[in-house]
């Protein structure tokens, strides 16, 4: 009967198939009533909401295969990403830094001693060295995305805001070559191909650099000459950091060094920081959106049973690692004890940046990546939940919510 209606009806194909298209629509559509209805009734950040709806999918059987990103997925992160780096290294001042060196050694301190940390763990549940040292140096970097979602929902301001980002974009910068460095070693390891290994870092550090300048150029072109604030002139940016990002990707550059670097050099080339639409906008918006429910939805129950344990001991020792590295630099940073709690607190997220370098990873060194998988992913599954929760108590714990932001 319903067939014979559909025939007349000229509706093709019968029974009804919705393609991706629609399932990412539906998902989009979820995560946007899920972010708000969480954000109003529980007063928790709107992308805890995003990544549910990804683990949801998850949950369901609709995940990632082991993490795997397929190309348009990838290229919906490698965007998102990039527009939030951006905007996170727009906001690091390098004379600050100069200024203060007690700063600039709490990144450095933060990001060996969690590395440390996690490899020391992985060793101890039974991964040799190659294997430990990768997966400490794909959890190491801060979540950007988390860091910047949540505090520009708590409208946050103030000393721990200002060091929270400054050290995300250092530990992001630490995570990111020392997972370079150890790729090249591991070509070493097990294929003794030591021009390939010290040429790949080499290459994606300077190559990234240049490039980066490149865009940082051609955006203080724009901001010199167009209201950053207008459509078009955002539309402009944006479509500035797509073209930067593909190219990277044609030349095996870092997307996640790009955008980063880029934002850092665009605000050292001038004392007064940049204005525009945050995340650029609408479409910049439903980028982050995505990125959330992607995110969510990178792990499996199959994974998350073989590998809760260890992904909760080695999260356990990041955020250890981090807490005694701030704590013990907290006054020489000039932070007071309650401060260094809760920019600890803060950094506890990982989620796109920490999938991305297992991404790279899993298409380099697969059977390294294998066997990562249901450590790294659980982790990436716990934090999507905790994440959030952990910057909001820690910039609220340093009184640096906007008033009347969510309680």
């Amino acid at each position: 009967m319903l067939a014979d209606l559909a025939g007349f009806l000229q509706i093709h194909p019968w029974p009804l198939a919705p393609g991706p298209l629609f399932w990412l629509a539906l998902a989009l559509v979820a995560g946007g009533l899920l972010g708000e209805a969480v954000q109003r009734l529980l007063s928790v950040p709107r992308i805890v909401g995003y990544g549910a709806v990804g683990m949801g999918l998850a949950a369901a059987g609709f995940g990632l295969q082991n993490g795997q990103l397929p190309v348009a997925l990838r290229w919906v992160v490698d965007l998102a990403l990039g527009v939030l780096l951006f905007e996170l290294g727009s906001r690091v001042r390098l004379a600050w830094l100069r200024d203060n060196p007690g700063l600039l050694a709490t990144g450095v301190l933060e990001s060996l001693l969690s590395f440390a940390a996690v490899a020391a763990v992985l060793r101890a549940f039974g991964f040799d060295w190659a294997v430990a040292l990768t997966g400490a140096a794909i959890v190491v970097p801060v979540s950007a995305a988390v860091v910047g979602r949540v505090a520009g929902d708590l409208g946050a301001a103030g000393q721990v805001t200002e060091r929270l980002i400054v050290l995300t974009a250092l530990n992001t910068l630490f995570g990111v070559l020392a997972h370079k460095l150890l790729s090249g070693w591991l070509h070493v390891d097990q294929a003794g191909d030591w021009v390939r290994a010290i040429s790949q870092p080499l290459w994606a550090f300077a190559g990234s650099v240049g490039l980066a300048a490149v865009l940082a150029r051609l955006v203080g072109w724009v901001a010199r000459r167009l209201d950053l604030r207008h459509e078009n002139a955002v539309l402009l940016l944006l479509g500035l950091i797509v073209v930067a990002q593909l190219i990277a990707t044609q030349l095996n550059l870092s997307t996640l060094l790009l955008p980063l670097l880029a934002g850092v050099l665009l605000r050292h080339s001038s004392e007064r920081p940049r204005v525009w639409p945050r995340h650029f906008g609408t479409a910049g918006g439903v980028l982050v959106l995505m990125l959330f429910v992607i995110v969510g939805a990178s792990w499996s129950p199959a994974l998350v049973a073989a590998g809760l344990g260890t992904a909760l001991a080695l999260l356990t020792a990041r955020a250890l690692g981090k807490l005694v590295a701030v704590q013990a630099l907290a006054r020489v940073s000039s932070l007071s004890q309650r401060q260094g709690l809760g920019l600890s607190l803060a950094l506890a997220p990982i989620s796109g940046t920490t999938l991305l370098l297992y991404g790279e990873t899993a298409s380099t060194h697969p059977a390294v990546a294998a066997t990562l998988a249901p450590v790294i992913l659980t982790a990436i599954a716990v934090m999507e939940l905790l994440g959030p929760l952990a910057v909001q108590a820690g910039l609220k714990l340093a009184h640096e919510q906007a008033p009347g932001a969510p309680r």
